[in-house]
């Protein structure tokens, strides 16, 4: 097994809510893929949608809180883009490229996943089989991000890294995670 554990930092940390933190842990064990999220802290400045009683896979999840995380092949332009909602809903995505030619991933018809939501705790637990994407051993590079919407209307955005002048969860300099 190949666990990492993480801690995301906000973008700009200056807008950020300071008393909200952002952590968890991703590995790999032979073809299982296992992401935690942890948040936690000051939640009741934070949009937390309910529980669905039928989670979907919908799009623009980044548009409300969102947890994300995301998967490249090592050596390969192409990555997948992974959309958890607290709400249940999800939804992946394929690009052949840095933003270049984005789909749905037609090879996961469900993604289910665990949520448990506390006043001060919300916790988030997947575990993944990504044999239909991607083969044997592949080596694979990971980034670990969030969107996070506070109530007042701002977004504040949270990755492992941010290596350029913007938010940008694609960027490859931010798959810092080997699995």
């Amino acid at each position: 097994m190949n666990e990492q554990r993480f801690a995301l930092e906000p973008f700009h940390a200056k807008n950020a809510v300071s008393d909200i933190n952002i952590t968890g842990s991703i590995s790999r064990s032979s073809n299982i893929i296992a992401v935690s999220f942890i948040m936690s802290g000051l939640l009741k400045e934070v949009v937390i949608p309910g529980l669905a009683e039928y989670p979907q896979r919908r799009n623009a999840l980044w548009e409300e809180t969102c947890l994300e995380f995301f998967l490249g092949q090592r050596g390969s332009d192409q990555y997948w883009e992974f959309n958890l909602s607290p709400a249940g809903h999800w939804n992946v995505y394929r690009f052949d490229a840095y933003r270049e030619g984005m789909q749905e991933e037609a090879a996961f018809h469900s993604l289910p996943f665990r949520v448990s939501n506390g006043p001060d705790t919300l916790l988030l637990d997947l575990e993944l089989d990504p044999g239909n994407i991607i083969t044997g051993d592949t080596g694979l590079d990971a980034a670990v991000s969030a969107v996070v919407k506070l109530k007042d209307g701002r977004m504040i955005y949270w990755a492992l890294t941010h290596p350029g002048p913007v938010p940008d969860f694609h960027h490859r300099d931010g798959f810092i995670i080997g699995l």
